[in-house]
Formats: structure tokens, C-alpha cells, sequence
């Protein structure tokens, strides 16, 4: 099947040359440009787009407040957005995977990273680089979104009273930006069962995707990052 891919961004060179870039591959193509949010949301609905590379600082509508409109669209539940950014580390970060983001790229990214970035959005897995991740600890630890003593029960932990101990276990490593395979040996199961895991962790939580499972479990507490 073809990912059709809407770019949403207020840079027209930059929207030619991601243009370029995406109908190169034959398993994907562009199916429509908008350079505000509003025409996102539209061209998302119209085009029925797989995949939004949605730029954040654009004029009227900005890109967080369009992931947020796609995302509690019933009508574009299947629409995955990837947030291009120039600067992974900022206060968009949480409030993106809040709106529903699948993840973050920034847009100094090599071109086989945007590629794959699309692949795994399309595929419904969350893309969170490694200095995104980081980020998002950073800001939770600055918001003090995790407990400061050890000893401390988690101050949202009951809404994941409903998760069995396997799957915070699992949890726990899809927070720490882990894939299903790696989760599958450190916790000495088939990938299958992770990912029936994931999947039962997302349903019991509400969450859209991998991606505001993260955000579940520094918000309740479950993950305490270190400060190295």
C-alpha cells in the first residue's frame, strides 16, 4: 500500500524540496501542501491522508492546535502527525504528544530519517528521537512531573490501576524509547507478546499511541528519570 503524506509547513521551498524527497520512494506519496493548520486539517480530511509532517510555527493556526483538531476528529483516527521542528528540545515537546502527536524529526534530520519516520508513523509505532526523549525527561523533571522521593507513591499512579504488572512492566520500557523487539529481550518474551502488551496498555489507558503512553507514564509518576 502507497503512505500518502500531506506536508504541512509555512516554507514553500521546504515543502518543494520534502515534495521531492517523499515521491522518490515508491511506497509513498504527497498528496497535498498547506502552509497553515486550518488547510492541514482540510487537506487531511479530503486527501485522507496517512501521515501529516506537520511544522509547528505556522500563521493562524499553528501546528499544535492542527494536531489537536486531527486527533479528536473521529473521522481521522488513522492519521498519524509527525511534528518537524527545528529545535527537538523546547515547551512543545509535552504539549505535542498531549495533542497527539506520533513523535518528533527535527528538520536538520538526513533524508533516509524523514523516510523512516514516515514508515513507523504509518505503521502506528511512536518516533521519539533521542534527543527528543531526553527532552521530554528534562521537561517533566523541570514541571516536577515525577515523584522527588524514591520512596514517594506516584501522584496519578491509580489511573494505572486497570494494567496488569507485566504490562507496566512494558510501560516502563516504552518510555524509556525501547522498540518491541528490544522490549522482548530485556524482558525475555516474544515480540508478539509485547506488543499485545502495548496494545491492551493503550486500550485500558486511553492513549492514541506509543508516543502518549510516554507521556502516561511520566505523568503518573511510573518512570522516575535520573539526573545524570
Amino acid at each position: 500500500m502507497t503512505i500518502r503524506v500531506l506536508l504541512a509547513d509555512d516554507q514553500a521551498l521546504l515543502r518543494s524540496a520534502f515534495r521531492v524527497l517523499v515521491d522518490s520512494e515508491s511506497d509513498m506519496e504527497v498528496v497535498g501542501e498547506a502552509s497553515e493548520g486550518a488547510e492541514a486539517v482540510r487537506l487531511a480530511k479530503e486527501q485522507r491522508a496517512d501521515v501529516v509532517l506537520m511544522d509547528i510555527r505556522m500563521p493562524g493556526v499553528d501546528g499544535l492546535a492542527a494536531t489537536r483538531l486531527i486527533s479528536a476528529d473521529p473521522t481521522l483516527a488513522h492519521v498519524r502527525v509527525v511534528i518537524l521542528t527545528t529545535f527537538e528540545v523546547d515547551d512543545y515537546v509535552v504539549q505535542s504528544l498531549r495533542a497527539g502527536a506520533s513523535g518528533f524529526l527535527g528538520k536538520g534530520s538526513e533524508p533516509e530519517e524523514l523516510l523512516s519516520a514516515i514508515r513507523v508513523a504509518a505503521g502506528g509505532d511512536a518516533l521519539l528521537s533521542p534527543t527528543a526523549t531526553k527532552g521530554l525527561i528534562a521537561r517533566f523533571l523541570a514541571q516536577g512531573g515525577a515523584a522527588d522521593d524514591e520512596h514517594d507513591p506516584p501522584a496519578g499512579s491509580a489511573r494505572l490501576e486497570a494494567l496488569t504488572v507485566r504490562e507496566r512492566e512494558v510501560l516502563v520500557q516504552v518510555a524509556g524509547g525501547h522498540s518491541n523487539d528490544e522490549i522482548a529481550e530485556r524482558l525475555e518474551v516474544s515480540p508478539l507478546t509485547v506488543k499485545t502488551h502495548v496494545n491492551r496498555a493503550m486500550a485500558k489507558l486511553g492513549a492514541r499511541d506509543r508516543a502518549q503512553l510516554v507521556v502516561i507514564a511520566y505523568e503518573s509518576g511510573l518512570v522516575r528519570p535520573r539526573v545524570e
